[in-house]
């Protein structure tokens, strides 16, 4: 009662399209198996009517090479006249029988009637199994001598094992239809059995005994192999099925990433469009309320005035950051932003953008602390990409720490000879589980969403593609109320090295020992990132 209840709300509870269709999947198959007069779906009677008859094609002259052995040896207890009769009316179903396998073979499946064929099959063994079953009653009617007796236990004992050898080949055979190996079988079996009960010796009970019970061992045996066969065609359906799903896939995700690039090739096309259609307007809102609020070109006559062009001046130049932001992840992400190195310190880099936030800082009473590696040597980077890294950092931590925190501002060299920038701060923190939103555009975790200033979530995610594009590596840790600290490292193939010289000046070899007046000691060219002597990129690289 209570596996009923559960079905019942489990049916309930499923979808109405998904019930539909497998309603329909089901009346469709019980639909088929009705028609082809089939227990197993149609395509799996199919399979294993065909695999009958590519059996007995692929051996056409075993059966009747085994008839005719027969046939020699039924001479010494039968006429001439029946065993001859015999063997031709075995010869002929055996060969009508090759001829309808293969008629089946060379129809189309779709003109193929299971049903009907396996019913043809059935008659056709039928006789075949009459025909056999003749062999065990061809020359019982000839009195044998009294001197015959060991001959006639002989050909007793050969019908037997001719019953043997007759159920083995046939349930390889015609094991995958269990119907069409019991019409070739069953006849000889009760044919041998009936002749052995009729000598009426007790030797010949067991022995008709046995007859019986291997017959039904093979018929065991013919399940078995039947099932096997089965199962080996479900598996052959499913793994087809699963190939055409998996084409399906794949075919869909082709097209959906072809409308994912032509959407991205729109989306580019609309913001390469919008940033001058922006940008230019912009341009002059904050140039106009720039000089209304310094009053260039005369006073305004009114605080209020000078306080709105101010915020006119400020929303402006937030717009104008957010549109630049915006504009530099799509060309990351189209993979159009170059990278214009040179050789660079990333403690310059790291003091020009801590001047350039130093100001908020002391409005919101922050203690920034400089943490730097004495005689750090260049890195090979891009100076734009470096600064914007650094400054989007420092912007974070400078909005997400409350007022009287501190910001630690760390640049060093890792253990492998990359050098690192570490921001740390004494904020809100991250919770763990929205770290991985916070790294995707416009995401925001819901602590710092509710404490901090405001912002576009287009930070972090732009000094992640930017650390990428220079090999490096990217790793954020925070701890819930205790802050957070972002590193960003350049590998040590970036990291330049000055190449001592050869030899020490003033001691050059001479070609011959005669003094000559002292020469200058000649400089290397200069070196294209601005240094006398050439750096080199430690590592090789």
């Amino acid at each position: 009662m209570d596996d009923t209840a559960d079905s019942v709300e489990t049916a309930r509870a499923r979808p109405r399209p998904l019930r539909r269709n497998r309603l329909d999947d089901e009346l469709r198959l019980f639909r088929d198996r009705l028609t082809h007069g089939t227990t197993h779906k149609p395509e799996f009677e199919y399979e294993l009517l065909t695999m009958f008859a590519r059996n007995e094609t692929s051996a056409p002259f075993a059966m009747p090479a085994l008839c005719f052995i027969f046939y020699i040896a039924s001479m010494f207890w039968a006429s001439f006249m029946e065993a001859t009769m015999w063997i031709a009316i075995v010869s002929i179903s055996r060969v009508y029988m090759l001829d309808q396998c293969r008629r089946l073979l060379s129809i189309p499946r779709a003109d193929v009637n299971v049903g009907q064929w396996r019913r043809h099959f059935i008659r056709i063994e039928t006789i075949n199994g009459l025909a056999l079953a003749a062999f065990a009653l061809i020359g019982i009617s000839m009195a044998p001598p009294a001197h015959s007796v060991p001959a006639t236990f002989s050909s007793h004992v050969f019908i037997f094992a001719t019953l043997m050898v007759v159920l083995a080949i046939r349930m390889t055979f015609s094991s995958t239809l269990p119907h069409v190996f019991l019409a070739g079988t069953v006849p000889m079996t009760l044919a041998v059995t009936g002749r052995l009960f009729m000598l009426g010796d007790p030797f010949y009970f067991a022995l008709a005994s046995m007859a019986v019970g291997i017959h039904v061992f093979f018929v065991y045996l013919a399940q078995g192999l039947h099932s096997t066969a089965l199962a080996m065609v479900e598996y052959r359906a499913e793994k087809d099925s699963l190939i055409s799903e998996l084409e399906e896939a794949s075919a869909i995700s082709d097209e959906a990433r072809r409308r994912a690039e032509a959407a991205n090739k729109a989306k580019s096309r609309f913001l390469a469009t919008m940033s001058h259609e922006l940008r230019t307007p912009l341009n002059a809102i904050m140039g106009f309320s720039e000089v209304m609020e310094k009053e260039i070109l005369g006073p305004i006559g009114s605080d209020v005035y000078r306080e709105y062009a101010r915020n006119i001046y400020v929303s402006g130049n937030h717009l104008l950051c957010i549109i630049n932001e915006i504009l530099d992840l799509s060309r990351i992400e189209a993979g159009r932003y170059d990278l214009h190195e040179e050789t660079i310190r990333l403690t310059d880099i790291a003091e020009d953008c801590e001047r350039l936030i130093k100001i908020k800082a002391d409005a919101k009473t922050l203690q920034i602390v400089e943490d730097f590696a004495p005689d750090l040597p260049h890195v090979w980077a891009d100076p734009r990409a470096m600064r914007q890294i650094c400054l989007n950092l420092l912007s974070n931590a400078l909005k997400f720490t409350p007022r009287g925190g501190r910001i630690t501002l760390t640049v060093g060299h890792t253990s492998d000879g990359g050098q690192f920038i570490t921001i740390a701060d004494t904020g809100p923190g991250i919770p763990n589980e929205e770290i991985p939103r916070v790294l995707q555009a416009f995401g925001q975790g819901s602590l710092a969403h509710e404490t901090a200033e405001g912002g576009t979530g287009l930070g972090l995610p732009i000094v992640q593609n930017l650390i990428t594009l220079h090999g490096g590596t990217f790793d954020l840790q925070s701890e819930l109320r205790k802050g957070t600290e972002v590193t960003v490292t350049l590998p040590r193939q970036r990291v330049l090295q000055i190449i001592t010289p050869l030899q020490p000046l003033g001691q050059e070899r001479h070609r011959d020992p005669a003094p000559r007046p002292a020469r200058q000691p000649r400089m290397r060219p200069a070196s294209p990132y601005g240094t006398a002597a050439p750096y080199r990129v430690s590592g090789g690289a």
